[in-house]
């Protein structure tokens, strides 16, 4: 019997991915409500690897409030019916990592609160799927006063905040390494 010095550390039983076409991917799985809907937006965005190269293959929810701040609590989100807002969404990037959803500006869930998105982010090499946020870059105050966001030095907060289109959309990237790596948020 000898004995060993070296402490074992505990490796990840698999990493996220891949992802199968014929598992995942749903009907409309991407629109939490119809394209052309009244009030609808398109968030958008790409998913940069660290070295600054695009993401083929991830996934990403999203689970957001509708333009009134409520949430949504009905069951059944996985069935669009194509006029209700389902609060909920799943959508894979493409070949050039490019992901779309059709959305709703959230509403802040109380009086002053900073509205936002929440997102979680799935794709090959990652051990576990990671958690983010997206704000809307109105409202200055509210983001101000944000608890999360004041917490940041101003460079890694802008890494949570999307920009507006000028059709009045949302554009937000994910980088998962690297320069401007997007915050990540920790959930034990």
């Amino acid at each position: 019997m000898s004995n060993q010095t070296t402490k074992l550390v505990p490796t990840p039983g698999q990493t996220v991915g891949p992802f199968y076409g014929y598992a995942l991917p749903f009907e409309k799985d991407n629109e939490l409500l119809a394209p052309g809907s009244p009030g609808s937006i398109r968030l958008q965005g790409t998913v940069y690897d660290g070295a600054g190269e695009t993401v083929p293959d991830a996934i990403l929810e999203i689970w957001q409030p509708d333009a009134e701040g409520k949430i949504v609590q009905k069951t059944g989100s996985l069935v669009r019916d194509g006029y209700t807002f389902t609060g909920w969404g799943r959508g894979s990037v493409g070949y050039s990592g490019v992901f779309t959803f059709t959305t709703v500006n959230p509403g802040p869930t109380e009086p002053g609160a900073a509205p936002f998105i929440s997102v979680a982010i799935f794709a090959r090499g990652l051990t576990n799927r990671l958690f983010t946020r997206i704000y809307l870059p109105e409202n200055e105050e509210a983001l101000a006063t944000d608890p999360l966001l004041s917490s940041l030095d101003p460079e890694r907060r802008k890494t949570l905040i999307a920009r507006r289109d000028p059709d009045g959309g949302l554009t937000w990237d994910i980088r998962l390494q690297g320069e401007g790596e997007t915050v990540f948020l920790d959930f034990q």
